[in-house]
């Protein structure tokens, strides 16, 4: 073989061993590194941040009355007195009530007990949604009362219990805001690097062994 076709081929030999060492190279920073598992309790953090944020929002309002009982008054005659009062001036309260409420996971519930980390794969067990109240005393409006302040205050923690029952009972109010809080948390958990997302009944049962 002719010296310079045998330096042409060695210079070749050199051109494909590294093209090749290159390839190989830029297929292993290619390849799909596993997520690293991040630490429980910061996940727990991030996941209540999110659902904090998505907590569901809705205004209600509701007509409410008060009719306070007459108290004991101890005695037979001042029974009587108590009996002609209330059947001349018999004390009441009616009222529109407006309200805000705010419809989200209790997140005081969730700790990293709830959490359970497989390689990409999470189970989640998300707490019980709870409901807060505010009641909007600008928009209240007052149809008929004779009652006093204190009965008044009354009047209105009466239909604060209202929405709360109201809400709280209301089943296709609280599909919407886990679903919501669902979508939030899976979203949080997909872009961590996890592949699978799974949220279980609360709360999770005990890891075996």
């Amino acid at each position: 073989m002719p010296p310079f076709l045998f330096r042409w081929l060695a210079k070749l030999g050199v051109v494909i061993l590294a093209v090749g060492a290159g390839f190989v190279l830029a297929l292993s920073f290619m390849r799909e590194k596993p997520p690293a598992t991040p630490d429980p309790a910061a996940l727990v953090e991030q996941i209540r941040e999110v659902a904090r944020l998505e907590t569901l929002q809705v205004r209600l309002y509701k007509r409410v009355s008060f009719a306070p009982e007459p108290g004991p008054a101890g005695t037979v005659w001042g029974d009587v007195l108590n009996w002609v009062k209330q059947s001349v001036a018999a004390k009441a309260g009616r009222a529109l009530v407006f309200a805000d409420v705010s419809l989200g996971l209790d997140l005081s519930k969730l700790t990293v007990d709830q959490v359970r980390v497989s390689g990409a794969r999470i189970e989640l067990a998300l707490p019980p949604l709870k409901a807060n109240v505010s009641l909007r005393p600008e928009d209240t409006e007052v149809i008929d009362s004779n009652l006093d302040s204190a009965q008044t205050a009354k009047l209105f923690e009466l239909a604060k219990d209202a929405f709360q029952r109201e809400v709280e009972a209301d089943a296709a109010l609280q599909a919407r805001a886990r679903a919501s809080a669902e979508r939030q948390v899976r979203a949080l958990l997909l872009t961590v690097g996890f592949k699978e997302v799974l949220f279980v009944p609360w709360p999770m049962s005990a890891r075996a062994g």
